[in-house]
């Protein structure tokens, strides 16, 4: 695979994972409504996708190093990627309770981020787990701070 598109691949995949983890987990803790998770992952699909897309082309283009095709491989494959990726969230909304919809998505999450983890490590000869571990440990993060949050929006505002 191109260098590009796996810049913009790698990013949209592990982007759209854990900022709709954190999304729906947040969403899910301060307000419990399917309504509210299920619109705020369309609309991070689409609005963070665009974003980040845009903000991959800057950078690319900023380094100067890379042609107009690069920056445009990269820019696309971030934008379907993380559009892609974030889109899966729903899956698991749409079928299932609430409750045990955001277990699914984060089982999905971690497993998605998991396998991406170790096919990186082995593309670079890492050791899998430190990678693993390491990609894992940040998802976790941000996990259970945008749900401690969303308990404090819930308990201010609600």
């Amino acid at each position: 695979m191109k260098h590009s598109l796996k810049v913009g691949f790698s990013f949209g995949l592990t982007s759209g994972i854990i900022t709709t983890l954190g999304l729906m987990v947040g969403l899910n803790s301060s307000t419990h409504s399917k309504l509210v998770v299920l619109g705020g992952i369309i609309t991070i699909a689409v609005a963070d996708a665009l974003s980040d897309a845009t903000g991959i082309h800057v950078s690319q283009e900023a380094q100067a190093k890379y042609s107009q095709k690069q920056v445009w491989e990269a820019t696309l494959s971030t934008l379907f990627a993380k559009f892609f990726f974030a889109l899966t969230f729903i899956v698991p909304v749409l079928l299932l309770d609430l409750s045990k919809a955001i277990i699914a998505g984060v089982i999905w999450g971690l497993s998605l981020l998991g396998v991406f983890s170790y096919y990186v490590a082995k593309k670079e000869n890492i050791p899998p787990w430190r990678v693993i571990a390491e990609h894992l440990a940040i998802a976790l993060l941000v996990i259970l701070t945008t749900h401690f949050i969303g308990k404090l929006i819930s308990s201010w505002f609600g």
